[in-house]
């Protein structure tokens, strides 16, 4: 197992105390592009998503062995998990968001918006009502790198809701050039859902008010690179993956430190008995490190 020193650079007096173990740990590599990383507390283990090679590992944590969990998979990208344990995942491949259930079967949770294919879902997020927010830009259209070239039948990128009750699939905001990374605040009030389109990157933040969005202004900017996925931390904190690591971001906007990474990163989550194991898949690689602060609860 390779590991890498650690280095937390504070940027603003409230990361100062923010830090963890000395050595980041890289707990597999040989893969082309890692997404999506989910950690099951239940069976102690993690998911990413190896894109261009079409599959999804699964890292025991108790025996530390990788192996195939799903090959092929509709090139998986971004996943999390539902308020009852289950898998749900954006498939760039078939265009599709899916859950996977307690017996292994598949549930297609929305394919099509008005009859219109989806480009290739890319991140996914549930709001507490049980609502799934994913976002649509067109990476796995554009070539056959990640999935299948094709044109996009809606013609823009979008980032949508599927309705608890009903299933219905709804556009909650229209305006964004290539809509990547989602995470919602800790109360779920807000919507923070990252442009990685524009030059340079942003982040946006939308007010939540039931099945809508509302504002949308920008909340931070890159200095690095295009942002992708995001987690939000116990303390409310926002946790951005860029060309250089991870950045953390306080409530208010402010860049307060980044954890640098010797790869560029694509995605994070939390996890470990204690939800402070922190996995961070960046380029061929999924690195791992215990840090002083935790991700929310479920």
């Amino acid at each position: 197992m390779d590991e890498v020193k650690a280095e937390f650079v504070v940027l603003d007096e409230r990361f100062a105390r923010v830090n963890g173990d000395e050595w980041i740990q890289r707990l597999h590599t040989g893969c082309r592009w890692t997404e999506g990383p989910a950690y099951f507390p239940a069976g102690r283990y993690l998911l990413f998503s190896d894109i261009p090679n079409d599959r999804v590992l699964r890292w025991d944590e108790l025996t530390g062995a990788v192996g195939v969990f799903r090959e092929p998979a509709g090139f998986h990208n971004g996943h999390t998990i539902d308020r009852q344990g289950r898998l749900v995942s954006c498939e760039q491949g078939t265009r599709r968001v899916t859950r996977t259930e307690h017996d292994g079967s598949t549930t297609v949770l929305a394919d099509t918006y008005q009859g219109k294919r989806f480009n290739s879902p890319n991140d996914v997020v549930e709001s507490s009502d049980g609502a799934i927010w994913f976002t649509d830009p067109s990476y796995g259209i554009d070539s056959d790198y990640e999935g299948h070239r094709a044109e996009s039948e809606i013609g823009a990128c979008h980032v949508y809701r599927v309705d608890p009750a009903d299933g219905s699939v709804t556009i909650v905001a229209d305006d964004f050039n290539r809509p990547n990374g989602l995470a919602f605040s800790l109360d779920g009030s807000r919507l923070h859902v990252s442009d990685t389109g524009q030059d340079p990157s942003h982040i946006r933040v939308f007010q939540v008010s039931g099945g809508t969005l509302s504002g949308g202004e920008v909340f931070a900017v890159s200095d690095a690179g295009g942002f992708d996925g995001m987690r939000v931390d116990a303390e409310g904190r926002l946790w951005a993956a860029a060309h250089d690591g991870l950045h953390c971001f306080a409530q208010d906007g402010t860049r307060i430190g980044k954890l640098r990474i010797p790869e560029v990163c694509s995605n994070l989550t939390f996890g470990g008995p204690r939800r402070n194991d922190l996995f961070i898949t960046a380029s061929s690689s999924v690195y791992t490190l215990r840090v002083n602060f935790s991700g929310p609860r479920p």
